[in-house]
This record gives structure tokens, sequence and C-alpha cells, in this order.
């Protein structure tokens, strides 16, 4: 590593190190928390994300030292109550990644991407086992492993993902539709006069739960095709905002013929910018 970074890392850990100090630091960060900072941590994994989705590398740089801040304040944390440090986390995630690719440091021949994968699986699977022995558990899961704290979406491709390489899964990409329209059904059978929240939460659920599966038959990332479904509303959206503003009017004096009118006109706009 240049000595250049080694520098800059000194310095990042020396700043945080500062404002933690009880005496002398910042009163925010004094009184953070793991738990308190995680949601600021998961935020900027997403800023990163939506940095590379805008192929803005200016932000992205920006970005990634905000994601690189947050390790160094858990680690700081962890430092304060003697559990680890900054350096721990640098080296356990060195020792994982040299274990994980056994072709590149050690003498494993895998020459294919796909080969690479199946050697990941059985590393991990390895790795789940230790952990559920440790845990005091004798026999792993299928979807250990597997982080709740994930956006519910991401989650539940990562399960179905998980289930099919035990076999948990349909065949044909047909019997998920179907599953998806038994799924449509059973939520339009609780649109009741007076709906049970409960049961229509559930079904939902389980609606999104196949769609979920779906995306991965389909090898599509359920997560970022919303993210792009969000963008595109929001696009979409701002042009009406926008139209009905020329003519002196907000989205919320027209209605609703109107601005469908103006959503399609959105959609044309766009279909133009493409062939141009």
């Amino acid at each position: 590593m240049p000595d250049s970074t080694n520098m800059a890392i000194n310095d990042l850990l020396e700043v945080m190190s500062k404002l933690r100090n009880r005496e002398t630091g910042c009163p925010w960060d004094i009184e953070q928390t793991f738990a308190t900072i995680a949601p600021y941590t998961i935020e900027e994994a997403y800023e990163v994300a939506d940095a590379i989705a805008a192929n803005d590398m200016p932000e992205l740089r920006e970005e990634l030292g905000d994601l690189l801040l947050q390790v160094v304040f858990h680690s700081q944390m962890a430092a304060e109550e003697q559990l680890f440090t900054f350096d721990d986390v640098a080296r356990s995630i060195t020792d994982k990644m040299i274990a994980r690719h056994p072709h590149v440091f050690g003498n494993v021949d895998a020459k294919t991407p796909g080969h690479v994968s199946q050697n990941w699986e059985k590393l991990k699977a390895a790795e789940r086992l230790r952990k559920a022995n440790v845990k005091g558990r004798e026999q792993t899961s299928a979807l250990d492993g597997i982080a709740s704290a994930l956006p519910a979406l991401m989650r539940a491709e990562k399960l179905t993902k998980r289930a099919s390489r035990v076999g948990f899964d349909w065949p044909e990409i047909e019997q998920v539709f179907d599953k998806l329209n038994e799924e449509i059904g059973e939520l339009r059978a609780e649109l009741t006069a007076t709906p049970d929240h409960d049961r229509l939460e559930d079904e939902l659920g389980d609606m999104l739960f196949v769609m979920a599966n779906l995306a991965r038959k389909i090898n599509v990332d359920p997560e970022v095709a919303l993210r792009r479904a969000n963008l595109k509303f929001t696009r979409r959206f701002q042009f009406i905002e926008k139209e009905l503003a020329r003519n002196g009017k907000s989205a919320a004096q027209s209605n609703l013929e109107e601005m469908d009118a103006l959503w399609n006109a959105a959609k044309r706009h766009e279909r133009c910018e493409k062939t141009d």
C-alpha cells in the first residue's frame, strides 16, 4: 500500500478519534452508538449506488468517502469498547478475500466465472457451518447469512435464490406466473367492504415475494428494477408538473384526465429523446 494511502487512512482515523473524544470532541458524534449510526451506513451505501447509476464519478468518489467514514465510525466505537479496531476490520476482510480466492492465492484451478462461483459457494457453506457451530448449532440452514436488515425486496430475491440451490424452486417460469395470478386473486378476495388490514398485508406480501422470485427467474435484480421504476415515475411526474406550470397551474388544480394525457406526452417525449 502506498505511503500516501496509509497517511490518508491514518488522518481519517485521527479525525474520528478526535470527534469522539469525551472532553474535546463533537457532542453529536460522542452520543452516537452502533444502532444510531446503522441507518446512516445503509443510506450512504445507497448514495454510492445512486452515483454509480448516474455515472457521476466525482460524486462516486465523495460518496465512497462517506461510506468509508461509516466503517471508521463503527470501528472507533468498537475500539473504545475494546471489541476490535479498524486494523482488525481491514485484516479480517483481507484474510477472507484470500481464503475465498484459492484460485488466485492458492492452487485451486478455476478458469471460468462459473467455476469461481462454485468454489465460492462451497467456501461460504463451510463458513456458515463454522458460524453455526460457534452458536451451538450442529446444522446450518440454506438461508443462513442472509441479513434480516436488507431491503425486503432484495432479501426476498436472495431467500428464493438460496432455496433454489437445494431444489426448492419451480422448474418452469410459467409456474411462477400461475402462482402470481393465484396471489393476485387472493389479494383481490380480501378487498371486501371491511377489509382486514393484517390479511391485506399478508396477501400483498405474498404477491411481492412471488414478484421477487419472478425477477430472479428472469435474471433481473428486483431492487434495481424498482429503483428504475421510481426514477421513471419521478421523471414523468415532474414533466407533468412542468407542463402544468407553463399554463399557470399546479397538479392540485388539475385533474386525472389532464395529468394522464401529460403522462402519455412524457412517455412520447422520452421515446423521441431515445431515437434522436
